[in-house]
């Protein structure tokens, strides 16, 4: 029996983790440990660690940096009652919000100045989500999934739009808004599909090799939104089992032992080196011949944020970039 591994890609990283985690690397080399980091900077066990280790201090809330220290907002975003604590503090912040999260907070902001009902389709407490709803609780109203549906209430069924958090399942969401459309016909789309780009690949790449896998590993943590939903996608594109890992120790190799092909990817929140061990870790157990599985391209980069940006500048370190290639151990 040839037993292979099929590696997707577009897999790990995406534009917005990158800029993020960066954002704090550079915090450190800049200004010097400690940096402090509201949540985690990005949902992966490994890099906050690794950032832990450097001098970055991750904190639950603003009220727990030292009054004048520097802090910085994780991708997820903030709330702007978030932003008024931290200059209540004075704060110095560099917001390492994704502009992709930050595009819809401004379309939240939109609709609720319209005095439109928004429902923003998302996971109950999920950073992203809290972020965005702070933006204008007495307009929008979360639905957590499909069955959540008939539980919403609307003051004027003509004005009502769907946002939603950019990291979820493209075919749960469509499904909530079919739905949801049922009940308000009048229903608005946004101005653009708000799933990120990253999520989206990520599944495609998973829908096209699952029907040709026996296992699929998804390497991402739990609390990590995207990952958990590309082990549901990968069960329903036709894999026989799929599972979620943190690192290449946590796989057991009874997974494995009828399977022919295991498929392997990871969440948008993952290091590549992470990835790296699982497939050395395959090979180990019998899964040496390696493909890729490749259904986009993917080369946007984002700029670092402007508060960090403005200082490299004037220190003389204008790298407003710095992504890495997709090989790169961070």
């Amino acid at each position: 029996m040839t037993r292979r591994v099929l590696l997707a890609a577009p897999r790990g990283y995406c534009a917005g983790v990158d800029r993020a985690v960066i954002a704090v690397e550079k915090a450190l080399e800049h200004y010097g440990p400690p940096v402090y980091v509201r949540k985690e900077i990005v949902h992966n066990k490994h890099v906050v660690a690794t950032l832990a280790e450097r001098g970055a201090v991750f904190v639950e809330e603003t009220d727990e940096v030292p009054e004048g220290a520097r802090v910085v907002f994780s991708a997820h975003g903030v709330s702007p009652a978030v932003h008024r604590a931290a200059a209540a503090r004075n704060l110095r912040t560099i917001d390492a919000t994704c502009p992709l999260v930050t595009k819809v907070h401004k379309e939240a902001v939109r609709f609720a100045n319209d005095d439109v009902d928004i429902l923003l389709i998302g996971h109950t407490g999920h950073e992203e989500v809290e972020g965005t709803s702070g933006e204008a609780p007495e307009h929008i109203q979360v639905v957590d999934s499909p069955d959540a549906v008939d539980s919403v209430v609307v003051r004027d069924p003509d004005k009502v739009v769907w946002l939603s958090q950019t990291t979820l399942s493209v075919d749960e969401t469509m499904e909530t808004v079919r739905r949801l459309r049922e009940r308000f016909p009048n229903l608005q789309d946004p101005p653009s599909d708000d799933i990120c780009y990253a999520t989206q690949n990520r599944q495609v790449a998973v829908k096209k090799m699952a029907p040709e896998c026996d296992v699929v590993v998804v390497v991402g943590s739990a609390n990590s939104s995207n990952s958990v939903r590309l082990v549901e996608v990968a069960l329903d594109a036709g894999s026989r089992s799929a599972y979620r890992i943190d690192t290449a120790a946590e796989i057991d190799p009874e997974w494995l032992s009828d399977a022919a092909t295991v498929g392997v990817t990871s969440g948008a929140s993952v290091p590549e080196i992470l990835v790296r061990d699982v497939v050395a870790r395959l090979a180990e157990l019998g899964f040496g011949d390696v493909q890729e599985v490749r259904t986009a391209t993917e080369d946007l980069m984002f700029s670092l944020p402007r508060e960090l940006r403005a200082d490299l500048k004037a220190a003389g370190k204008d790298d407003a970039h710095g992504r890495r290639s997709p090989a790169s151990t961070h």
